[in-house]
């Protein structure tokens, strides 16, 4: 029995590879799922990046040698939540979240 030994245990490690190249988190038949993440990661990189050309635009209004009067008054009402008294304001209730939802929803006990 102690000839096999080795080689029970060679020929297991080689399995055990063979198995984990084929279907590990690298492995070749996992190509797909990582092929998904990265579209996802795209795209949510793409988002990101709109996002920050938006807000850089939006500094550069709100520096001292080019700023923004109108930039700079519809960020203090938004801020502070004040209006213009000639300004016509429509309020609109908030849509309810899911958090809310699931709390209004559970039974008292």
């Amino acid at each position: 029995m102690k000839p096999y030994l080795p080689s029970a245990i060679l020929l297991l490690l080689i399995v055990y590879l063979g198995v984990q190249a084929l279907t590990g988190q690298r492995g070749l038949l996992s190509g797909h799922e990582r092929d998904s993440l990265m579209v996802r990661r795209e795209a949510q990189l793409a988002g990101i990046m709109e996002r920050r050309r938006d807000l850089e635009v939006r500094v550069r209004y709100l520096r001292t040698d080019s700023l923004s009067r109108d930039l700079l008054e519809e960020r203090a009402r938004a801020v502070l939540g004040f209006a213009d008294p000639r300004d016509y304001v429509i309020r609109v209730s908030a849509p309810a979240t899911a958090s809310t939802a699931t709390a209004g929803s559970a039974p008292a006990a």
